[in-house]
């Protein structure tokens, strides 16, 4: 009796229906679903470079890069043998571990905003433990954010967020009361009017502002110029603390992150993503009378079984130490040629789109003019963005699936990496 042969795809398709068995629509993250741009979400088994490949060995190129952290690429070897020997010495030891030191020494270095700060396991964590200690130090309720950002999934965080929430056309969540949603303010983004009346109307009421200072769970949305500085100013005036959710742009758009490119010193910052060289990790931090009130030291409790985590910290030495400026530069330099190539392969499809750009993070909107809130990015054509997704994806370009989700870029991509990605979009670009 013969065995019958696998076909291509069937190794997924089996692991879809498994997973579909055990998970919320067969994800652990909305995002994974893929529904968004109608298609089959994908199992990724392996990356290595700036290339990923699928249960059934297709080999694709990556512009996903774990939705931020590998910014040199996947597998990268000098991170791989440092998690390799920091597991040689055991796992979680359930005390500080020097790694931990280390990693925290070398951020504090890179950001001089951050005097002290705690490592936790999430990015959410983090976002959610700096706006409760600003609560604390401020002794006020009200929190201000921008829509369409996401700063992690606590309840009074998501109210209109961006990047997942987005994608699925909702404003929140169920389950969060009204009463803790009813603590945050929502501003839109390069609105300086809009945030001053705002600390107008609760003058002395609000705890804090917290802001991706690049905006990018809508897509990249650049901040105006002014706009920070405004932000800084109008918080140290009122007394109100002001956060920069760095998750994304730490590390990312420069050495210093965006605090550093664009000269703006917040009170606080969370960071996550490349700190942990993608192991699961976050942090926050900022001036040491604010981490002063943090337990042990002060009233303001938080804490983490696997906050960091001697793996994570080493795969974050490891990344760091790697992240010389020039190569910032060169990888900057990259992502504006794709910018211009993009642009011109949609002109020459007939295709209207806006291309934006910061750092190594780039979004393609389906809409005329670049946008500079979350408002004018909703306006993107999802269902142009979901036939581009899917010709993209035939020809081996792996695109974020969703159009409010950044591309991430590594520098691991080369130029042979932009040329297929220009020549697959100039295809793309019609469907």
């Amino acid at each position: 009796m013969s065995v019958p042969t696998r076909t291509a795809g069937d190794r997924q398709e089996a692991l879809r229906a498994r997973a579909e068995d055990l998970f919320p629509g067969g994800v652990n993250s909305p995002v994974r679903a893929f529904r968004s741009v109608g298609r089959a979400p994908l199992i990724l088994e392996r990356g290595e470079g700036a290339y990923v490949w699928d249960a059934d060995g297709r080999r694709l190129l990556d512009l996903i890069g774990s939705w931020g952290p590998a910014i040199l690429g996947h597998g990268d070897p000098a991170v791989v043998e440092a998690v390799r020997a920091s597991a040689l010495n055991g796992f979680a030891l359930g005390a500080t571990h020097p790694l931990e030191v280390e990693l925290g020494e070398r951020i504090r270095a890179a950001m001089p905003s951050i005097e002290r700060l705690r490592f936790t396991s999430s990015g959410t964590e983090a976002a959610m433990s700096a706006v409760r200690l600003a609560r604390a130090a401020s002794g006020r309720d009200l929190v201000v954010k921008f829509a369409g950002a996401y700063h992690g999934h606590s309840d009074g965080l998501l109210v209109e967020a961006g990047s997942g929430v987005a994608t699925l056309a909702i404003p929140g969540s169920a389950g969060v009361p009204t009463e803790v949603a009813a603590l945050t303010v929502v501003l839109p983004f390069n609105d300086p009017t809009a945030l001053t009346l705002a600390f107008a109307e609760h003058a002395g009421r609000i705890a804090a502002v917290i802001v991706e200072p690049v905006v990018a769970n809508v897509g990249v949305i650049p901040p105006e110029p002014g706009f920070l500085e405004h932000l800084r100013e109008t918080t140290r005036a009122d007394g109100a603390i002001l956060i920069f959710d760095e998750v994304i742009t730490g590390f990312r758009v420069g050495p210093g992150g965006a605090q550093a490119r664009y000269g703006i010193r917040p009170d606080l910052t969370v960071l996550g993503k490349i700190i942990g060289g993608g192991l699961p990790v976050g942090a926050y931090g900022g001036r040491a009378d604010l981490m002063g009130l943090i337990a042990p030291d002060g009233p303001v409790y938080q804490a983490g079984t696997l906050s960091g985590h001697p793996l994570t910290m080493a795969a974050g030495i490891a990344t760091l130490d790697r992240l010389a400026p020039e190569r910032y530069v060169a990888l900057e330099s990259l992502v504006g040629g794709l910018e211009e190539r993009l642009v011109d392969a949609a002109a020459g499809a007939g295709r209207e789109v806006a291309v934006t750009h910061v750092g190594s993070l780039l979004t393609v909107f389906f809409r005329r003019g670049a946008p500079i809130d979350a408002a004018e990015a909703l306006t993107a054509d999802r269902a142009a963005y979901g036939r581009f997704f899917g010709a993209m994806l035939d020809r081996g370009i792996l695109l974020p699936p969703s159009q409010f989700e950044a591309w991430f870029l590594s520098f691991a991509h080369r130029e042979a990496e932009i040329d297929a990605i220009a020549d697959a979009a100039a295809v793309a670009f019609v469907a």
